[in-house]
């Protein structure tokens, strides 16, 4: 009786690795990782332009880590005497008014001008599990490619109206990375307006027509904060409606007194899709920082902002320093017992709170 054949199927004894190379590359991966970058080392990188340090040091300065935060600092102080020397645009409007297609527009007019454009994006972070869908590099194709362009979206975490609480200092250090034009978008819902209004130079509210938005945007808060009005997504069909919604804009403008600097906000038109009249906004925000640097405006707002950014950052450390109190833990939990049972009140609470904190 023949002998049964051979599987071709037979697995092959292979040739090992040794142990002592495979140990010995594990151990230089967990080193590298371990190993800790120079803050003196950012500070070079960032002063000559590199993206990829700059986006490290956003980072840091986004962690809540103690040591990233240390870290942060000291990069922030060097990079402060190389910052301050951009313009600084504030965009902000509902959900759906367009705000990524218009911004990159713009900011690709800018680039073809010789310009350097940083985009601090600010992404909606949910409620719930405060994800983030960062999705404004998907939503700028064009401009994420572009070697003049850094766009960095941020996840707006638990900070007002969805402003990142750390979007000052990421201007700065994209100031020192040599880019002279900042724009910053917002959320676009609650507080975040007044946030970034806080922060920039020039303020621009992007309004839709013919979708009710015009009375919406005839808000005494909103129109006294906005520079100027720029009614969007003015193609097609849509060309009538946005020029009737332009004329009750600049009626509704007309109630109000002039700025400070004496400046009355312009109401445009545009359609970022098809490229049409972004020219004419550069402009005007041109003429606009041109006169406001003229008559010394410009700088007595950038003081103005700095002592805003002091108390802003006073506030969160209070804020964060109370939370991180051993003894505030301990009497919080109590409080929110009593809340839970009705023995107290949130004002009574809080009060204690604060008392036991503050004179302890």
């Amino acid at each position: 009786m023949a002998k049964a054949s051979k599987s071709n199927l037979s697995e092959k004894a292979g040739v090992s690795q040794p142990e002592t190379t495979s140990m010995n590359a594990a151990k230089k991966i967990k080193a590298s990782r371990r190993k800790q970058v120079e803050a003196s080392t950012y500070i070079s990188k960032i002063l000559d332009g590199s993206i990829p340090f700059l986006s490290k040091a956003i980072t840091l300065i986004e962690s809540t880590n103690a040591k990233h935060q240390q870290k942060a600092n000291t990069i922030l102080e060097a990079c402060l005497p190389h910052a301050n020397k951009s313009v600084r645009i504030g965009i902000t409007g509902v959900p759906g008014v367009g705000k990524s297609t218009f911004i990159e527009a713009f900011g690709k007019y800018l680039t073809a001008q010789g310009k350097k454009v940083a985009v601090l994006a600010v992404d909606p972070s949910s409620s719930v599990n405060s994800g983030s869908i960062l999705g404004d590099k998907t939503r700028m194709e064009q401009l994420v490619t572009d070697e003049n362009a850094f766009i960095r979206p941020s996840p707006s975490g638990t900070s007002l109206g969805g402003v990142a609480q750390k979007t000052r200092e990421s201007i700065i250090l994209c100031e020192a990375a040599g880019f002279d034009t900042i724009i910053i978008e917002t959320v676009g819902v609650g507080q975040s307006e007044t946030a970034v209004h806080s922060m920039v130079d020039f303020f621009l509210l992007l309004k839709l027509s013919g979708a009710g938005d015009e009375l919406q945007g005839i808000k005494r808060g909103i129109i006294e904060m906005a520079d100027a009005i720029v009614i969007n997504k003015a193609d097609g069909d849509n060309v009538k409606n946005a020029k009737i919604a332009k004329v009750e804009f600049n009626r509704a403008l007309h109630l109000y007194p002039p700025k400070e600097n004496g400046w009355t906000p312009k109401t445009m038109i545009a359609s970022a899709l098809n490229n049409k009249g972004i020219e004419e906004i550069h402009t005007m925000i041109s003429d606009y920082i041109k006169d406001a640097k003229e008559s010394g405006f410009f700088e007595s707002k950038r003081t103005k902002q700095n002592k805003n950014w002091l108390f802003s950052t006073i506030e969160e450390a209070l804020k964060q320093q109370f939370y991180k109190n051993p003894n505030v833990v301990i009497e919080l939990e109590k409080e929110i017992k009593k809340l839970e049972n009705g023995t107290s009140t949130p004002f009574n609470s809080a009060k204690k709170l604060l008392k036991n904190t503050i004179y302890s």
